[in-house]
């Protein structure tokens, strides 16, 4: 019997591209999950390359690489500049980010990150987290959760979800996944009922591991260790994701609002290789599905 997966990159050969490898680089990749990325970076190098790969999930530390080159950071990718200070790195060629969640978190029905299987409502990346998607919706304020999945989930009827939350919750605190399909199944339209049950744990998800302001954290710091014309890869799956990516990448801040000194330059650490994002080709999504709504972005350090 084959076994599943516990991750099959996007765009694996397109984003390791990006990075533009020097065989005598360091290069980071900041989403290790099951090592793709980085066994196709360290394909690429030569003996005296190094290779950091981070990963806050204690799952992935399974994964990790038996060579020389290579070191398993186990943390967040928001504390990329304190680790590199730690390992006497200044600066590098190139930083790689798939910002997607591992086929293992959605098909391990324990992790509670799918509504396929019941589980208990978990959803942290990091198992020593305090807070679980169980917290958020016994916690959290009708004014929030409607916040959570109208920003996260871009739900178009937030409120009507948060409400249902809050009167259930007050009857019986939501513990497994099958307590919130129960009341999820009273209010989500029958035509795209598994979209919109997907939009709602995608929407706890990001809460509960605080994914944009990781995100925001990591793009800022990516700007400052690389060298000049060090290259930043990054795989988005959520708009939001690649909004930011795209902002920042362009203007050097994540409202996208472009500054200029003095001499009408733009004020801007990265520079953009292409505006045109890079998605998968359609033999790619046929064999690998979850791949549809993969983005690339490439940008180089001036």
């Amino acid at each position: 019997m084959n076994e599943t997966p516990y991750h099959i990159p996007a765009l694996l050969k397109e984003t390791v591209d990006g990075l533009n490898i020097d065989p005598h680089g360091v290069y980071v990749d900041v989403t290790f999950g099951g090592g793709g990325h980085s066994r196709e970076i360290l394909r690429r190098l030569g003996t005296d390359g190094r290779l950091f790969s981070f990963d806050q999930d204690s799952d992935a530390y399974a994964n990790r690489i038996d060579d020389p080159r290579f070191v398993f950071v186990r943390s967040n990718f928001k504390y990329l500049k304190n680790f590199l200070r730690y390992y006497h790195v200044e600066k590098v060629d190139g930083i790689l980010a798939d910002l997607g969640v591992s086929f293992h978190h959605f098909d391990v029905a324990s992790r509670g990150f799918s509504f396929r299987m019941d589980g208990e409502l978990d959803m942290r990346m990091n198992v020593k987290a305090p807070c679980k998607a169980s917290d958020v919706l016994n916690g959290y304020s009708e004014e929030d959760l409607t916040r959570i999945f109208r920003v996260y989930g871009e739900l178009a009827q937030p409120q009507k979800i948060a409400r249902a939350v809050v009167v259930a919750r007050d009857e019986k605190p939501f513990v497994m996944v099958s307590d919130l399909l129960a009341v999820l199944d009273r209010q989500l339209g029958r035509e795209k009922v598994k979209k919109e049950l997907a939009c709602v744990f995608q929407a706890l998800r990001i809460e509960v591991n605080k994914e944009m302001d990781a995100l925001k954290q990591f793009l800022m710091q990516s700007a400052e260790v690389l060298k000049v014309g060090g290259r930043l890869s990054v795989l988005s799956y959520h708009s939001l994701e690649d909004r930011l990516v795209k902002n920042f990448m362009k203007t050097g801040n994540f409202d996208g609002v472009a500054e200029k000194d003095f001499y009408g330059n733009l004020i801007a650490p990265l520079r953009m290789l292409s505006n045109k994002v890079i998605t998968p080709s359609p033999e790619e999504v046929a064999s690998n599905p979850r791949s549809r709504s993969a983005k690339l972005r490439v940008a180089e350090k001036k």
